[in-house]
């Protein structure tokens, strides 16, 4: 049996016209679905900071699970680390209209503090198990009436957003991402 010997620069040219030889150049990552994203952001709502993770840690979440409102979401896709965006959140795309059914008048005596309640004052309560929160928009002498539309049901939500970090999600075990404060 021969043995065929090629000189190492012969063999380097054949690597190189065939392509064999390039390096082989990472992909880059950019937010799509069931990538995990690290960002921070800073919502405003009618020029006021509601809420920002600048300073602190930042909002990590998969997308596409639904973990945060779908209008900004949506606006994350295709961005690389390092990248900024500032994204107009409607409404519809955020937390919702108001849902003129979430706001229901109780009974003043259902309320063990029902003397001291005031109107802007937000409630917690139970609900056959289910924890609720709402906001008192009124009081008269024998019921306060609650909204439990969240608080940003109506508002268009405004936020600058920084990518700063993307993994894959199976690299991540992300824990599920709160919603941004408001």
């Amino acid at each position: 049996m021969k043995r065929w010997t090629l000189p190492v620069a012969a063999l380097s040219g054949i690597l190189a016209l065939t392509g064999c030889g390039k390096p082989v150049q990472p992909a880059v990552l950019s937010v799509a679905d069931g990538v995990s994203v690290s960002m921070h952001y800073t919502l405003t709502v009618e020029g006021s900071v509601l809420d920002t993770s600048v300073g602190k840690t930042p909002l990590t979440f998969v997308q596409g699970s639904g973990q945060i409102i779908p209008g900004l979401s949506e606006a994350l896709v295709g961005l690389k680390k390092g990248e900024k965006k500032s994204v107009t959140v409607a409404p519809d795309k955020g937390y919702g209209l108001p849902n003129p059914q979430a706001v229901q008048k109780v009974p003043k005596k259902s309320f063990k503090d029902a003397e001291t309640i005031k109107a802007g004052a937000v409630v917690t309560g139970d609900a056959g198990g289910r924890p609720f929160q709402a906001r008192v928009t009124a009081v008269d002498a024998e019921s306060v009436t609650l909204d439990l539309n969240h608080p940003l049901a109506g508002k268009t939500l405004n936020f600058e957003v920084e990518v700063v970090d993307l993994q894959p999600a199976a690299a991540t075990a992300a824990a599920p991402a709160a919603q941004p404060q408001g």
